[in-house]
């Protein structure tokens, strides 16, 4: 079985990247930087999810937004 590998060119994850690879980042910065590319990427492969839209009551009246279809809620 061969994965599709898929290149994020987004620049906030490039320069994110860029700065967790260098030899001279400190362990903790590592780490955070781990975390805010994390995030950054969760955001790109959540681009296509399913929505679909369901009624909502706001404190001022009723309108319509949307939901995900899948279990991430």
């Amino acid at each position: 079985m061969s994965a599709a590998v898929h290149v994020i060119e987004h620049p906030l994850v490039q320069h994110k990247l860029t700065l967790l690879r260098r030899k001279s980042t400190p362990t903790s910065d590592f780490r955070r930087l781990l975390g805010e590319l994390s995030a950054l990427m969760a955001y790109e492969v959540t681009r296509d999810l399913p929505l679909r839209e369901v009624a909502i009551e706001t404190p001022v009246a009723s309108t319509t937004g949307v939901s995900s279809r899948s279990a991430i809620e």
